[in-house]
């Protein structure tokens, strides 16, 4: 019960947003929404938010059931939102059968979130190996110990593992894992939300239209 009580007892103790919020016309705004998504990006950074960069990415299995993780964003242009990983860990795999995706930032320095959802494409090989070298070499350690998402028998295979990896990343900083895959998020949707402190939210959705323009609308709080 003490363990309860402390719960309930932070959950009750926090604030949402003990911060100036920006404000935020939604009929000042760009007609496509890279250029805006750029805009908040930066203006994240400027403010200091913690990995700003982070962002959920919500996949669904060959059920049906939805599964989602936290990724690291690898580029935003024209052709949609990047991110990479490994085509056999699990998001791969599902992404293989079900190429559809929805990703979500969050940074409350700023009372800001974004959402994303589109069909996912993959870049190519060089693309990926391009992606993977523009990093450092503590990710190219990562990638190529490989096996994301698979059952790990202990801590010390771990440590093997990553250790005879790092020692390759520092000797072969050309070295690529073959199963390294740049993906992009190419929007259908896109929604960007700026919350304000009277709890009058302000919500921006972005609608590709057939024409594969862009339609705005505002959502409900």
């Amino acid at each position: 019960m003490d363990d309860e009580r402390r719960f309930q007892e932070a959950l009750r103790s926090l604030r949402v947003w003990d911060t100036e919020l920006p404000a935020f016309d939604p009929a000042d705004v760009p007609e496509e929404p890279v250029a805006l998504f750029r805009a908040w990006f930066t203006d994240a950074v400027e403010a200091k938010a913690v990995e700003p960069h982070t962002m959920t990415l919500a996949t669904a299995d060959a059920d049906g059931r939805p599964d989602l993780r936290t990724v690291m964003l690898h580029g935003a242009d024209a052709r949609g939102w990047h991110f990479a990983s490994h085509a056999g860990s699990a998001k791969g795999r599902q992404l293989a059968a079900r190429p559809e995706a929805a990703l979500g930032f969050y940074w409350p320095v700023r009372g800001r979130a974004v959402r994303v959802r589109g069909t996912v494409v993959t870049g190519t090989p060089e693309e990926a190996y391009a992606d993977l070298h523009h990093r450092t070499a503590g990710a190219l350690a990562s990638a190529l110990v490989g096996r994301q998402s698979e059952p790990l028998g202990s801590l010390d295979e771990l440590a093997e593992a990553s250790a005879a990896a790092w020692d390759r990343a520092l000797r072969e900083p050309e070295a690529h894992a073959e199963s390294w895959t740049l993906y992009v998020v190419e929007p259908a949707e896109v929604e960007f939300f700026q919350g304000d402190a009277q709890r009058r939210h302000v919500r921006l959705r972005y609608r590709r239209d057939p024409a594969g323009g862009w339609e705005r609308e505002l959502l409900w709080p």
